[in-house]
């Protein structure tokens, strides 16, 4: 907590006085802006900075690999390659967290999943396929609700091919390597529980605990595979049909029911009584839950702040892990107070993003009623009433140059044409959905509401050419935006951190690099767990 603190407390002095916390870091740094008139005149040395006080280089992220060790998992991913039906941003990070997501779950004993900020429902719909947790997705939009509920039918129609290929692939790894994969599930399975881990539970001691999550589905559908091959070669009869039909749900059966098939010790060329009740009971609960397969996943439809009772959405919520993908500006912080307020949530696994879009406490105080607001969070900032701005907020936003300046070209037109200088209403994603400046800027208008019939085509396209010959001075602004953005984000991602440290009731937080930067730049998740749900 103390390393925490005196890194957020380096960064908060970097950002409120550049020069002063340049001079303490490298007297060199006093040359990065002019001192009469504060302008930059040192890129280079203002890169260095930015890159000083950057995540990476101030040592309070904990790796993502020794999360995994110390929930007793590795960093193997799931069998099915989301690929196949999503876009590769998508599919990694979806991967990448589900993973994480099933190993916490399966640390704390936790069956249920809150998606907060659900969307189209990529990673509710993983989460309860993949890995067959009771997902509950949460999302303010009806369209994205109905979206997902779509899109989660057409995957389940598409989703036992991905199984059956992916056990074809494990079943030839498998014969390929008999020996390897024997000695390593021996390995495996012998594994002692580790008393020195930072998370390590000190009440479970079950074998599943000693497994490491990722590797215990196939370790026991590798040893079911191999009895239902001698029951083939030894007894010809209706229950080697009965365990080869059982085996081709596995997936989707429980742990414990899966336990059932690796554990047995009867003979198999004479199956006792109590193994064939044993056996059918098991085929009974593998139907039904393939049965109601279907009802794992529930995208709701609901607005979210620090003050939702969720009990009022969700009826039958009992102890969960909440979660979130790239939740947008307060609806992070929001996530992380429901967190700690509410006793059923054990744990919380967030990734946020559009911090342009955070509420500020001590910003344009004399405009805003709100009482909770998205930043600052910790009582640290709080005391000196720290305010970002907005555009140091923006200075986060990765956007494409040609995107900044088609809304720059745009904000002249609607000044200038419509005498509009303020708005409530927002442009959006347009621009990906745009095929050239002119489609962009009719849409943004009637998304805007502005009548465009009063702009004929030639007037918008002779407000590009005018400004086109300042796409250079945009790129180098966008520049420096980009060597400034990951320390409004550490500022961002630290203040939340101190905001879990501060709470008495939390066992363990802590700020994980998940992503690989270069597909999705907003990679760091904030993590944390309850002391009454693991330790």
């Amino acid at each position: 907590d103390g390393a925490s603190t005196a890194s957020l407390g380096s960064l908060f002095q970097c950002l409120t006085g550049y020069k002063a916390a340049w001079k303490w870091y490298d007297d060199r740094f006093s040359d990065v802006f002019c001192e009469n008139s504060k302008k930059l005149i040192n890129v280079h040395l203002f890169a260095l900075a930015a890159k000083h006080y950057s995540l990476p280089n101030l040592g309070v992220c904990t790796p993502l690999e020794e999360i995994l060790e110390a929930l007793r998992g590795d960093s193997q991913g799931a069998s099915i390659k989301t690929d196949e039906f999503m876009n590769n941003k998508k599919s990694h990070e979806v991967q990448a967290m589900s993973e994480l997501v099933d190993k916490i779950a399966k640390y704390c004993g936790l069956k249920q999943v809150i998606d907060i900020g659900s969307g189209k429902g990529y990673l509710s719909s993983f989460l309860s396929m993949q890995y067959n947790l009771k997902v509950y997705g949460i999302d303010s939009s009806k369209t994205n609700t109905n979206g997902a509920h779509e899109r989660n039918r057409k995957l389940k129609k598409h989703w036992k091919t991905y199984q059956s290929r992916a056990r074809a692939n494990s079943e030839t790894q498998r014969l390929e390597k008999p020996i390897k994969n024997e000695i390593k599930c021996k390995a495996i399975n012998e594994k002692p529980l580790n008393n020195n881990s930072s998370l390590q539970s000190q009440d479970q001691g079950t074998t599943q605990d000693l497994v490491p999550a990722c590797v215990f589905t196939e370790v026991a559908v590798s040893e079911t595979s191999k009895q239902t091959e001698i029951n083939l070669a030894q007894a010809q009869s209706d229950e080697s049909k009965l365990s080869e039909e059982t085996l081709g749900i596995l997936n989707v059966l429980p742990a414990d029911a899966v336990e059932v098939f690796s554990s047995s010790h009867c003979n198999y060329g004479e199956v006792c009584e109590e193994e064939k009740a044993r056996r059918k009971m098991a085929f009974i609960r593998a139907k039904e839950s393939k049965s109601s397969e279907s009802n794992l996943y529930f995208p709701l439809t609901s607005y979210v702040s620090a003050e939702t009772e969720l009990s009022d959405i969700i009826t039958d919520l009992e102890d969960c892990i909440m979660v979130g993908l790239h939740t947008c500006g307060d609806l992070a912080a929001n996530t992380l107070r429901i967190f700690t307020a509410k006793p059923e949530i054990k744990a919380v696994c967030s990734v946020g993003c559009c911090y342009h879009l955070l509420s500020e406490q001590y910003e344009n105080q004399e405009d805003c009623t709100e009482e909770v607001w998205g930043f600052p969070m910790c009582q640290y900032l709080k005391d000196k009433g720290w305010c970002c701005g907005r555009n140091a907020r923006m200075s986060a936003c990765l956007l494409p140059t040609e995107s900044l300046f088609y809304r720059a070209v745009l904000q002249v037109i609607i000044e200038e044409i419509y005498g509009v200088t303020k708005s409530d209403r927002h442009v959006g994603k347009i621009f990906s959905k745009s095929s050239s400046f002119l489609d962009y800027v009719r849409k943004s208008l009637k998304k805007l509401e502005l009548d465009d019939s009063k702009l004929p085509d030639s007037c918008i396209m002779d407000y590009y050419e005018k400004y086109k010959h300042r796409m250079n001075e945009l790129e180098a602004f966008n520049m420096l935006k980009v060597v400034l953005a990951p320390c409004i984000e550490v500022l961002i991602l630290l203040d939340r951190l101190c905001y879990l440290k501060e709470q008495n009731s939390i066992a363990w937080s802590g700020l994980v690099k998940l992503f690989d930067p270069v597909k999705s730049p907003r990679c760091c998740a904030v993590i944390a767990l309850k002391k009454q749900s693991c330790l």
